[in-house]
């Protein structure tokens, strides 16, 4: 079983990055399991180092036992959210315990408008690459007009499901050949 780790940078129930993350969930080979981390967590503060809170610890661990991390992330004001950006300075943190260094990452994200989130992955690829990751370079998953892409149960429609398929089979496949092994 391959384990992802799933960090959605949109806290909106309704949110199109949910609804991308449980539509790549569903196109998944069947051996893989999407492990969502939950990023409603307290603000990043060094004086944590030292007793780190219970949240954080879990988002860590889950990071930890992942074979792979998937961010899908909205873009706001040009750049990631600040749920996301928080939660891997958590993860990353204190120095020397940085729970995502080595690990095979993807970056996809979804947005109502009609440039995507071109520069919020690109934020994310700079951010992957400090973190120590391996980034994943293509293919690329940029889903522009969100509001138009999925059908009503959720699944996504038209060129917009091949290529989410093309990319959910090429991170599997990514972060098989990717992974640490102990």
């Amino acid at each position: 079983m391959t384990k992802i780790a799933v960090l959605v940078g949109s806290l909106r129930e309704q949110s199109y990055n949910k609804r991308l993350a449980k539509a790549l969930e569903k196109l998944a080979p069947d051996d893989v399991e999407f492990d969502y981390v939950d990023l409603n967590l307290p603000l990043y503060n060094q004086d944590f180092d030292g007793n780190y809170p219970t949240e954080a610890v879990k988002l860590k661990r889950q990071v930890e036992a992942a074979d792979g991390i998937l961010f899908v992330t909205p873009e706001y004001n040009r750049g990631i959210p600040g749920v996301l950006k928080n939660a891997i300075d958590l993860g990353s943190r204190p120095w020397g315990t940085n729970s995502f260094a080595g690990k095979p990452v993807g970056v996809v994200g979804a947005s109502s408008g009609s440039v995507g989130t071109a520069v919020a992955q690109s934020n994310l690829h700079h951010i992957a690459g400090f973190l120590g990751a391996k980034l994943m370079g293509q293919p690329e998953l940029y889903l522009a007009n969100s509001a138009d892409k999925f059908n009503d149960d959720g699944s996504l429609v038209d060129d917009s499901k091949v290529r989410a398929q093309r990319y959910i089979t090429a991170f599997t496949t990514w972060v098989n050949r990717e992974k640490i092994v102990d």
